[in-house]
């Protein structure tokens, strides 16, 4: 079976790993966390980072850190990972959905404005599969209604808009490295911003809500959110690597845009003049004229050894909003989502993590066009 992804550590991994445990550096004390963070903010191109246990853990220390209230209201895509609504209902916030754009599947930025009420904070951006969102419209709103903006990129390390990584353009990013993303820690996420008080506040959130001042005193309620030195040793490694990870990662996406181009049924991901998608996991959408929805085509491919993933099962159709406490998501959320329920239903992605191969890939390309020709 050829599996979606599988990481590459082809660096000194190995070497970093058994300096802290010569050193007994084991915990978030340890040298790697500052040194990982430092090497990554720089490369995204942002002044501060903090590193913490997990992409959802970054996301619920942002929504901490710019002093998310209960009844506070964040606009972000229905189209996305579940993480992205956790973190703003864990402070007593409520998520406001926004449907997908059709061919990017991002956040449909004209459906922006409609959303916002006197209860909105910021908007969540979350640049899909690598593809990266429309930053100058997003931005442009942001400004006119006094909005904070928290960037998802988790799925765009290394993509680019305008030129400008993704990333960059948040009053705090969020970005995570589980094993399928362009660098990875195992476990493990980082919050980048070029404000000093959000820095120091994610600091605190990320660490039991400690204050510098007084040790074991607290003002408000945080969780242990921190990073290891391990997990940092093996961040620290792969950012060695972290561009010709790129460089793969986008070689593989025009590798399958050659192969997979002109298949009756088959949508394939977006090609925006402003982006240069990363490719995080190669999404494709089959047609309903195919007779096929994204179960019925992975089993097909399933029987032919080409493992795949499902596309996310959209926030709007999350059954935990029908309890009770939730009653206020469910209400707020009323409405039509006819993309990303369409595409939820239809799209699922393909082997393209960093240790595919080139010959994995061209297996694929022809068994999909043999199921669907």
């Amino acid at each position: 079976m050829i599996p979606v992804n599988r990481p590459l550590l082809i660096s000194n991994e190995t070497k970093y790993l058994a300096d802290c445990i010569k050193s007994g550096w084991i915990s978030s004390e340890g040298p790697f966390v500052k040194e990982f963070e430092n090497k990554f903010s720089s490369f995204i191109g942002k002044k501060y980072g903090t590193a913490v246990s997990s992409g959802t853990a970054a996301l619920e220390v942002a929504i901490g850190a710019i002093g998310l209230k209960p009844g506070d209201e964040v606009i972000m895509p229905t189209f996305t990972i579940m993480s992205c609504a956790v973190a703003v209902v864990s402070y007593g916030g409520i998520p406001v959905f926004v449907d997908a754009e059709p061919d990017t599947w991002n956040m449909d930025v004209s459906q922006i404005e409609k959303k916002i009420t006197k209860q909105t904070k910021a908007i969540m951006v979350v640049h899909i599969y690598g593809h990266p969102c429309d930053m100058d419209a997003i931005k442009k709103i942001a400004r006119k209604h006094k909005l904070l903006i928290i960037e998802d990129a988790a799925e765009a390390i290394g993509a680019e808009y305008k030129g400008k990584r993704c990333g960059s353009f948040g009053d705090i990013s969020c970005f995570s490295f589980y094993p399928n993303k362009t660098i990875t820690t195992g476990e493990g996420g980082m919050l980048l911003t070029n404000s000093k008080h959000f820095k120091e506040r994610a600091d605190m959130l990320r660490d039991l809500g400690f204050v510098k001042e007084k040790r074991y005193y607290h003002s408000e309620i945080a969780r242990n959110y921190r990073m290891t030195n391990i997990q940092a040793a093996l961040g620290v490694a792969q950012m060695k690597n972290i561009r010709k990870f790129v460089g793969i990662k986008r070689r593989y996406g025009a590798l399958y845009n050659k192969l997979l181009a002109k298949i009756p049924g088959l949508q394939l991901p977006a090609k925006k003049p402003y982006a240069k998608n990363i490719y995080w996991m190669y999404g494709v959408v089959v047609s309903n004229s195919t007779g096929l929805n994204n179960e019925t085509f992975a089993k097909k491919l399933t029987q032919n050894g080409i493992g795949t993933r499902s596309f996310f099962y959209p926030l709007h159709r999350q059954p935990v909003w029908k309890k009770s406490q939730y009653r206020k998501v469910s209400q707020r959320n009323k409405g039509k989502f006819p993309i990303a329920d369409r595409i939820s239903k239809q799209g699922l992605y393909l082997p393209s993590g960093l240790g595919t191969t080139e010959k994995e890939i061209k297996y694929v390309a022809k068994t999909i066009r043999q199921l669907l020709s």
